[in-house]
């Protein structure tokens, strides 16, 4: 028996959400909150197999309830929130960076059929099975304190240092805070064009640009059919929610190709474009993630000579695609979150001190 615990402050909404999950056999209710604070209590109180939690409460925001809730009494959290308030948008991508494990659309009151209904218990039940960490910055906050970093030892690169053109990254359940926590960890002048393919709810992708640019300090943005890839050095390009997005002959190429592994954009077929076009001059992570996209791909662009990386176990909210990845020897090397962009990084270093 599935055990839930539904945060909602909307009495109207609350009520619906209670009664959907009431109704099935298979899932119990195990209590209901109306506030950040009291959701706190009775997750420590009751420890639910999963909770449905809103963003914009009384007391205490559903970011700050899942920040303590996964460093404290880590359990799934599906974030219910609504995709047309831009504030609440925002809430929404900062949960899920701190360890919320996935996003639904409130429903609308409109709906013609029980196909809400039928969507919020299928995403409950997947989102319940998946075995959630400790919030990852709050681990790695604990193991490498700001006094000591983490001791790196800089990768042997297939290719010379200098010639690395791209940077590469995938990632899916988990992925915005992996993805900020590796961009804050390149250095300013970092000026690889950053590519990037990540699995979001396409009711909440619009905003996610703009929420990553003023996260990491760096210009992130979803490119522009046939935009130079050289248009984005030092920046991020994002495939839209809706495309894949690939490189051929130096510009970057949006397509409605059929999904890969139910996804699209899909990580494969951004990086499998990324080992033709780039060969031995690419560079590319595979980050947290539900599912197997992104290890193929990066196979494909470690044989073809470029340097490839895997987030570990350890620190993966989901050790799905980047597993995938290590059991099939596609990732160079599997680090820790914490370890990956100083990895980066010293490869950009090193690609400016090696003379060309």
């Amino acid at each position: 028996m599935l055990r839930v615990l539904v945060v909602e402050d909307s009495l109207t909404v609350r009520e619906r959400l209670c009664e959907v999950v009431a109704r099935d056999p298979d899932v119990e209710l195990v209590g209901q909150a109306d506030d950040g604070k009291r959701a706190i209590e009775l997750c420590r109180e009751l420890r639910p197999d999963v909770v449905s939690l809103d963003m914009m409460m009384p007391l205490m925001t559903g970011v700050a309830a899942t920040e303590y809730i996964m460093a404290h009494f880590p359990t799934p959290i599906l974030i219910v929130s609504s995709s047309t308030n831009r504030g609440e948008i925002f809430k929404t991508y900062e949960a899920l960076a701190a360890g919320a494990v996935d996003v639904l659309d409130k429903p609308l009151g409109d709906e013609a059929d029980d196909a809400w209904e039928r969507r919020f218990l299928s995403t409950l039940k997947l989102v319940s099975r998946i075995r959630v960490i400790t919030h990852p910055r709050a681990r790695l906050a604990a193991s490498f304190p700001s006094s000591t970093p983490p001791k790196f030892f800089p990768p042997q690169p297939a290719a010379s240092a200098s010639d690395y053109e791209v940077l590469a990254i995938g990632a899916s359940t988990g992925g915005p805070g992996a993805i900020i926590t590796l961009l804050n960890a390149l250095p300013p002048d970092f000026d690889l064009p950053i590519l990037l393919a990540l699995h979001i709810n396409e009711m909440f992708a619009p905003a996610f640009a703009e929420w990553l640019d003023g996260q990491s300090g760096r210009r992130a943005a979803y490119p522009r059919d046939g935009d130079p890839v050289t248009a984005h050095s030092g920046r991020v390009a994002i495939a839209p929610a809706t495309h894949h997005m690939l490189v051929r002959g130096g510009r970057l190429r949006l397509t409605l190709d059929p999904e890969r592994h139910s996804c699209r954009p899909s990580v494969d077929v951004l990086f499998e474009s990324v080992a033709r076009e780039y060969g031995p001059a690419a560079a590319a992570v595979l980050l947290t993630g539900m599912g197997r996209d992104g290890a193929a791909g990066l196979l494909d662009i470690r044989r073809a000579g470029g340097f490839t990386i895997a987030q570990d176990e350890a620190t993966s909210v989901v050790y799905g695609m980047p597993r995938e990845a290590a059991m099939i020897g596609a990732a160079m090397r599997v680090l820790p979150l914490a370890e990956i962009g100083p990895a980066i990084a010293a490869l950009a270093t090193e690609r400016v001190r090696v003379p060309a």
